[in-house]
């Protein structure tokens, strides 16, 4: 016990941080919002516990100092760059395209297919591991939460904790958004949201493949 009240200050002021930083919606709270509202909770629920395992990941990495070492790498930071960009380009094309469409697509289209729920949680994972900027704040988040020659349960810890931090919220958006009134909304603004998305997605894209890290 003696123990945790040394480094609680620490773990609180990590936590403190992950929250701010969720604060600031970015594509994995928008692509989140645009799926529970197009195709459903249980789709939008899928891609919020994918982009929190991708969070997951990254702490996790940052936790074993492997984040770090990425951040010494140039050419490994540009490729993830580059690759998440893209991929939030063809996130704004995708977009563009439903806007367009002259009804929207229901929701639950993809229901018998049976692949829907995988392939959103795959796509939240993406677009949160194709993201460099998570890497760099994922760095920040554990440096300032590890005290010098901190054990290693406290890294441990700020990992979980901020999982579950992470879990919660995503999930709070995904349910939020696919309620009726919120389907509503879409069905009545369904072009004017889908653009909205892709000009988000395609600046979004372009800011992180010009961007210097």
């Amino acid at each position: 016990m003696d123990q945790l009240l040394v480094y609680l200050p620490g773990i609180l002021l990590a936590y403190a941080a992950f929250l701010i930083a969720m604060m600031s919606p970015g594509p994995n709270v928008l692509a989140i919002m645009g799926t529970s509202m197009s195709f459903g909770r249980s789709q939008g629920i899928a891609l919020a516990l994918g982009i929190s395992t991708g969070s997951f990941l990254w702490g996790t990495l940052a936790a074993t100092g492997l984040s770090a070492l990425l951040t010494s790498y140039a050419a490994m930071i540009t490729i993830i760059k580059i690759v998440g960009g893209m991929y939030l380009l063809w996130l704004a094309y995708k977009a563009f395209r439903a806007a367009a469409a002259e009804q929207a697509v229901a929701a639950r289209v993809f229901d018998d297919a049976g692949t829907t729920g995988p392939r959103h949680f795959l796509r939240g994972g993406l677009v949160q591991m194709t993201n460099p900027k998570a890497a760099l704040a994922w760095v920040a988040i554990i440096s300032l939460g590890l005290q010098p020659h901190a054990p290693a349960w406290v890294a441990g810890l700020i990992v979980v904790g901020t999982t579950a931090l992470s879990v919660l919220i995503h999930l709070s958006y995904a349910i939020i958004f696919s309620s009726q009134p919120m389907i509503r909304l879409y069905a009545r603004a369904r072009r004017p949201i889908q653009l909205a998305l892709g000009a988000f997605f395609t600046f979004a894209g372009i800011k992180m493949l010009t961007a210097r890290i």
